[in-house]
């Protein structure tokens, strides 16, 4: 443990049935936040994460909650950690913010149970889609989207040959197209049921913004990498501002990373399910070390 420098959380992508349940049979500190997060959510986020049914799980509204209060859990099992960095991958930078003291436990699952909402919510009112293009760099995918007729906008800069696209079904459609024609190795559509960290949702990261309003944030004890920017936020007002954009702006994972590399920072533990961080460090740069930690075995790994 002593040489981790950086945590990391996933976001929405990374869960799946069963996701937890080993860790709720074997730790009381993961049964009491699962236990804590079905009183605050008011849901039984812990039957659905166990049990399913995966197309329940995988509606936004559901998935959020799911994937931080299973981040949590394992968090609960660490030693407390005092990294360089830490930083979540959209949704994950809720966890992040958790893990640093700047949003207590009630107040993050209620601003990520009602993100989920207003993300679910706009995707039938107001319809969209993304796609991941694979096998172009990020500048070729920003020009493919200017090309394009619609809203269709770089959401995820996730490595430098996987950057992920956003906005209405025919643009995205088109673009994923092009992509294809213009050389991208895959083009493809992902399982989502909006067009998440595009315009299509203004309304809702309107109305996310007036109820963070509601929540207090205080100055984490450590620094996080915003989605927003690439780089590290730590007063309260910053961290606001970023979190209000953060719906309708791109995530710069690639930034991310390479800021933590730049300053040093080199191994990480992938805190919750699934290690989607992983493959993606490894794209980014070789030299980052990422090691997951989302189930028993991997717990008992690291805990030696």
């Amino acid at each position: 443990m002593s040489s981790i420098q950086g945590l990391l959380f996933p976001g929405q992508g990374a869960q799946f049935v069963g996701m937890g349940a080993d860790l709720y049979d074997k730790y009381p500190q993961a049964r009491d936040v699962y236990d804590r997060a079905c009183d605050v959510l008011e849901t039984d986020i812990r039957k659905l994460s166990f049990e399913g049914p995966d197309q329940t799980l995988r509606q936004t509204r559901y998935t959020q909650p799911a994937v931080l209060t299973h981040s949590l859990a394992v968090l609960a099992l660490l030693p407390e950690q005092k990294p360089a960095y830490a930083a979540g991958h959209s949704l994950g930078e809720y966890s992040a913010l958790y893990a640093a003291g700047a949003l207590d436990f009630d107040s993050v699952m209620k601003l990520v149970k009602r993100r989920g909402e207003l993300m679910w919510e706009e995707g039938d009112r107001n319809p969209g889609t993304m796609a991941a293009i694979i096998g172009l760099s990020a500048e070729e995918v920003e020009q493919l989207c200017q090309d394009v007729e619609g809203i269709v906008v770089p959401a995820n800069y996730n490595e430098p040959t996987q950057t992920v696209v956003s906005g209405e079904v025919p643009a995205v459609e088109k673009a994923a197209a092009l992509a294809t024609e213009r050389g991208a190795t895959k083009a493809v559509t992902l399982p989502v049921s909006g067009a998440f960290h595009s315009p299509l949702l203004e309304q809702s990261g309107r109305s996310f913004a007036g109820f963070l309003d509601r929540f207090k944030i205080s100055s984490p004890s450590f620094p996080v990498i915003a989605n927003v920017s690439g780089v590290p936020v730590a007063e309260p007002d910053i961290i606001r501002d970023a979190l209000s954009r953060q719906l309708t702006s791109p995530v710069r994972w690639t930034e991310t990373m390479t800021f933590a590399r730049g300053a040093g920072c080199t191994e990480f533990l992938e805190v919750g399910p699934g290690r989607i961080l992983m493959g993606l460090a490894r794209r980014i740069d070789r030299s980052l070390k990422v090691t997951p930690v989302g189930t028993v075995d991997q717990v008992k790994a690291l805990l030696g």
